[in-house]
């Protein structure tokens, strides 16, 4: 690596760095309000400014330009500043291990929602709120904040760190400028964020409450503020519109954007959409149907517990009202089918996303069709344009990387003597980004118990599921380091 390139990268990361310090303060602020000792979080916060602001105030003069593979190590060189920042003040206002530090700080900026404490409620008020920022701070990803701030300083090398953190994302020229669109995004994140709050205030929670559940819900998160996450309320308005609000953030954020912005409704008639919005009905009245029938609910009852926890699942937020695991294995089943879906690219949400899906089953019928008709010339269209080899070779690949790291995850769950259940549902809550699984990691328990290897091990199994695979898998390449 010659020294431009790691002036490149040292410069970016320490950006990304001063700008979470500048983030974490609001935890400070937070403590302050609640008359709680933050002398040692305002210490390691100045330690963090200062760590990042020397190294970007030597390297002011410096002029940069970030090719893909400098984007792709500053990703991951960023995921671990990240994790490691946001572990040191729960080690230092927690009794917990570093490794445990490690995976709730990682499952908080990756918006997994896994969690290592078995009492929320007794934790600091600066604490809880830390860990609802590290979701709202992950959800629409900090390296969209980062070319959005990084741009304000130097316009080149934008575009490699936003193909290198959001590969799913297909950049639209809703404005001509790269920083323009990542801030545009940031303000529909924002004006959603402070919507759902103000319902959720409204409908009975304190301005706290509703603030941490609103960060959760927006990032699609679920870092909760109570022990028993939504079920704490009692509340089905609360359920509702925290269902309404987690819907929407699967939604691909630059249809929203499109729409805020020129009043276009077209990126809601897209086919992801619309086929996202059919397997959330589906699934939903899918489980309401086995909640009626085997528990003999009301019909309201079961509406909104399992439109909720289908939305709650499939956008892999991981809020829970109830624990539906005891509504038996057909419930488990459509739930399971949630879990593998994911929601958009372009949201918040994590999992495989519906657009692959869609590449990937139409793809297959025009394989079955060339079988039958070998001289067709005939490829797969959605929306209307046809989609390039290149997209569906990457479909496939992240399908086969998917399914290579689950089950290597799932194996060593496994082979540590966890039931079959417990391991497959772990790997797929992890890896997916989605928080609970099934048994052991339900949603009526959590990650605790877990030894401090095996909670490293699934911290980077959500980093990996976060970046999807290939920018953390390329640098065990051999090209990728080639004349870097």
């Amino acid at each position: 690596m010659d020294i431009h390139a790691l002036k490149n990268i040292v410069k970016f990361v320490s950006v990304i760095g001063v700008a979470l310090s500048l983030f974490l303060f609001s935890a400070i602020v937070v403590g302050w309000i609640y008359h709680e000792d933050m002398s040692a979080f305002l210490m390691f916060d100045a330690g963090l400014f200062l760590f990042n602001a020397i190294p970007f105030l030597l390297l002011r003069g410096h002029t940069m330009k970030l090719s893909i593979k400098g984007g792709i190590l500053s990703v991951n060189l960023i995921w671990i500043l990240l994790g490691v920042a946001g572990a040191i003040p729960l080690l230092l206002y927690t009794h917990v291990t570093p490794a445990d530090a490690f995976f709730e700080s990682i499952s908080g900026f990756t918006t997994t929602g896994a969690t290592i404490y078995t009492d929320i409620e007794s934790l600091p008020k600066a604490i809880l709120y830390l860990r609802s920022l590290t979701h709202w701070l992950g959800g629409m990803g900090i390296i969209v904040l980062g070319v959005g701030l990084f741009s304000l300083i130097n316009p080149s090398g934008s575009m490699a760190l936003f193909k290198a953190e959001s590969t799913g994302i297909k950049m639209e020229k809703i404005t001509p400028k790269v920083k323009d669109t990542a801030l545009r995004l940031w303000g529909v994140y924002l004006l959603f964020t402070v919507l759902d709050a103000i319902a959720l205030k409204m409908s009975g929670m304190t301005v706290f409450d509703a603030v941490n559940h609103a960060f959760s819900t927006i990032s699609t998160g679920g870092f909760s503020t109570k022990n028993a996450s939504l079920g704490y309320y009692h509340s089905d308005l609360i359920i509702w519109i925290t269902t309404f609000f987690m819907l929407i953030s699967g939604i691909n954020f630059l249809a929203h954007l499109k729409f805020l912005s020129t009043g276009d409704s077209g990126g809601y008639k897209r086919e992801e959409v619309l086929v996202y919005l059919l397997i959330f009905v589906v699934l939903s009245l899918l489980l309401s149907s086995v909640d009626m029938f085997f528990d003999h609910d009301t019909v309201f009852h079961g509406f909104t517990h399992s439109f909720f926890t289908i939305a709650s699942v499939l956008t892999t937020t991981g809020f829970a009202t109830l624990n539906y695991e005891q509504w038996g294995p057909i419930a488990v089943s459509i739930i399971f089918v949630a879990m593998l879906v994911g929601g958009n690219a372009g949201s918040t949400a994590g999992g495989v996303k519906v657009i692959r899906y869609i590449v990937l089953f139409k793809n297959l019928a025009l394989q079955m069709k060339k079988t039958l008709h070998p001289s067709a010339i005939i490829g797969v269209f959605i929306d209307g344009q046809k989609i390039s080899g290149q997209i569906i070779s990457s479909t496939t690949g992240f399908i086969f990387l998917f399914i290579m790291t689950n089950m290597f995850v799932t194996l060593y769950l496994f082979a540590r003597g966890f039931d079959a259940l417990t391991a497959v549902s772990t790997a797929l809550a992890t890896v997916g980004n989605i928080g609970p699984g099934f048994s052991l990691t339900g949603p009526a328990h959590n990650y605790a118990f877990f030894s401090d290897v095996d909670k490293v091990i699934l911290s980077f199994a959500m980093i990996i599921g976060r970046l999807e695979f290939y920018t953390v898998f390329l640098l065990f390449s051999r090209s990728f380091w080639k004349k870097f």
